[in-house]
C-alpha cells in the first residue's frame, strides 16, 4: 500500500495556488474548486479543495535537508512563518507556518530519526 496524496480545504483558490508554487510545488492540475501539486523531490503528491468554512484539523509535513536555507528563501519571498526552524524534543527541526486558508504547516528536517527514532517500536 501506498499513498496517494493529502487534499487541504481552501476558502481562495487563488490565494492557495500561489502560496503553495512560492513554497517550491509544481502545479499539475489547475481547476476553479480543486488543485494538485507535485513535491520538487520524489513521487509525492498533495491537492486543495475549494470549500467554504471548512474546519481545519490536519498538519501538512513537508520535509527539506536544507530546512534553515529554505525558511530564510521562503522569508525573503515573504512568506510568514509562527515559529521558526526550532529543535524539538522528539529530534526534529521544525518551523511552523500557515496557509492562505489557515491550514497548519510544518516544515522539518528529521533524517534518519523520522523513520527509526530512539524509541522506534521493534
Amino acid at each position: 500500500m501506498n499513498l496517494n496524496q493529502v487534499t487541504l480545504p481552501v476558502t481562495d483558490m487563488p490565494k492557495g495556488v500561489s502560496f503553495y508554487q512560492a513554497l517550491g510545488f509544481n502545479l499539475i492540475v489547475d481547476t476553479p474548486h480543486y488543485a494538485r501539486f507535485e513535491c520538487p523531490e520524489g513521487e509525492a503528491t498533495f491537492s486543495l479543495v475549494l470549500e467554504e468554512g471548512a474546519e481545519h484539523g490536519a498538519v501538512i509535513y513537508f520535509e527539506h535537508q536544507a530546512l534553515d536555507t529554505w525558511v530564510e528563501q521562503l522569508i525573503a519571498k515573504g512568506i510568514e512563518f509562527k515559529q521558526l526552524p526550532t529543535d524539538q524534543t522528539y529530534l526534529w527541526r521544525e518551523a511552523i507556518l500557515f496557509d492562505p486558508s489557515g491550514n497548519k504547516i510544518k516544515l522539518y528536517w528529521a533524517g534518519e530519526n523520522r523513520l527509526n527514532p530512539p524509541w522506534r517500536v521493534n
